[in-house]
């Protein structure tokens, strides 16, 4: 993982099907041989985070039932809280007393709802990196390096460059141009939204 600055808004173009097309040495009628490679580009996933608003929250107090003597049967030690926005309610009455029960039901609480939102938060970035990848096959390329011709092209620009500056690493001018291209690709949507009758 890198963590340089804006490497996501740059390399995020790389993502999809990367052809490549071939002779290799082995090959003795000449033959091209083509593989592909699928790229996910994800940028780094932050930390869940789980805030309870205590407008989202119903306690009530009640009587613990089972052993603990006459301190069960007359204080109110047990609680009963209802996370409104989910529904998830969480009876506690472990403790002897109401504060504790009520911190340990809020705890219990927190790591509900921190499982909640990680399965989201994973089944999102699943997602996405689906989106990227596609199914891997050839028809989705967006780019084909063939080596034969000394050719890179990327088919979302419709443009070709020499294979060297690839190989070299030089891809800033590539890069300047799919940002052009998308950058200008929203404009257009932009303008089709404002321009579109309600």
């Amino acid at each position: 993982a890198s963590t340089a600055y804006s490497v996501y808004s740059k390399l995020k173009y790389e993502a999809g099907v990367h052809r490549v097309q071939r002779v290799p040495a082995t090959e003795t009628q000449g033959r091209i041989h083509t593989s592909t490679a699928t790229v996910a580009i994800m940028p780094e996933v932050s930390e869940v985070e789980v805030e309870l608003d205590p407008k989202d929250l119903q306690l009530q107090t009640a009587r613990s039932s089972g052993a603990g003597g006459q301190n069960v049967n007359k204080v109110e030690t047990a609680i009963d809280l209802i996370h409104l926005p989910t529904g998830i309610r969480i009876f506690c009455q472990q403790e002897r007393s109401q504060l504790k029960n009520k911190e340990r039901a809020l705890s219990l609480l927190r790591s509900r709802l921190y499982e909640i939102e990680l399965e989201k938060q994973q089944s999102e970035v699943a997602a996405k990196r689906l989106a990227q990848v596609g199914s891997g096959s050839r028809s989705e390329k967006i780019r084909t390096y063939n080596y034969k011709d000394n050719r890179c092209t990327d088919h979302r620009l419709g443009h070709n460059f020499p294979l060297s500056q690839f190989l070299g690493g030089d891809i800033d001018s590539i890069i300047g141009m799919c940002i052009a291209s998308d950058q200008q690709s929203q404009l257009e949507e932009l303008s089709n939204k404002q321009t579109a009758p309600a």
